[in-house]
């Protein structure tokens, strides 16, 4: 078992996988929990999300000004990435921007579909970027 390099870090979290995303949810509540995609900008080593305006989510980020994300494998050893950091940027989301993280995420065949469904049904966007402030991550090899 051995916590990852910093290159080794950045490697896995360029890498599409699902993250869980965790934010304070308030005073006798657990942290809010949910499974989200993510991307990693290597160049500043932030990362973003998009989520929508009007949800959960979004509303308790604001109010904490930060979150973590978990990111997590089994194959082909069992290694793991967290980050938690405060948002510091906010911006609309953008077709764009949903176009970009659906490509990381869905077969190149089914980005154009999916990117018309999500931007008609999903709701309005917001573009969230964190820097990462403090990070856990191991591999704990095969099982």
């Amino acid at each position: 078992m051995a916590a990852l390099t910093r290159e080794e870090r950045a490697q896995f979290l360029a890498e599409p996988h699902i993250a869980a995303l965790a934010v304070d949810a308030g005073e006798g509540r657990a942290p809010l929990t949910v499974p989200i995609w993510y991307q990693y900008d290597d160049a500043d080593g932030t990362v973003w999300i998009l989520t929508g305006l009007t949800s959960r989510k979004y509303e308790l980020i604001q109010a904490a000004g930060r979150f973590s994300l978990m990111i997590d494998r089994l194959e082909p050893t069992i290694r793991y990435v967290s980050v938690e950091g405060p948002v510091i940027e906010t911006a609309p989301g953008t077709i764009e921007r949903l176009r970009e993280m659906s490509a990381r995420y869905l077969p190149a065949e089914k980005v154009d579909e999916y990117v018309d469904f999500a931007w008609k049904n999903h709701g309005e966007q917001v573009f969230l970027r964190m820097r990462p402030e403090r990070w856990l991550s191991s591999d704990l090899g095969t099982v």
